[in-house]
């Protein structure tokens, strides 16, 4: 059974030009492919987790800078190279569970990127 909740997302834009942005949505696939332009890849670290688009490489999707900043200031390794539009969410209790956005992560996103009250 698919978790249709909606729940609060931290949503970083490959484009620079475009602000870091929190928003509720539903937890669906189709609405996170939506988001990221693709099918979906996780990144799982702690009590959050990112999408990405999978085939982001081959595609030839831009660099997400912002994206990756934030993954390297949270632990991941440099490795991950986001492209396109990246999704941040918190993770629910049970396995494939999501969760609003840690205030961790929305916080370090407005000192990183600028953009206090990105509050939904």
């Amino acid at each position: 059974m698919v978790d249709t909740t909606k729940y609060t997302a931290l949503i970083i834009p490959d484009d620079d030009a475009e602000a870091v942005r929190v928003e509720r949505l539903e937890y669906n696939p189709e609405v996170l492919e939506g988001l990221v332009c693709g099918v979906l890849e996780d990144v799982i670290r702690g009590d959050w987790c990112v999408y990405l688009n999978a085939e982001g490489h081959y595609a030839n999707h831009p660099v997400n800078a912002r994206a990756a900043r934030l993954m390297q200031e949270c632990g991941v390794d440099d490795v991950v190279v986001p492209r396109g539009t990246a999704v941040f969410l918190g993770r629910g209790r049970n396995w494939g569970s999501a969760a609003d956005v840690p205030e961790h992560l929305i916080r370090r996103a407005e000192q990183l990127f600028g953009g206090s009250g990105m509050a939904a």
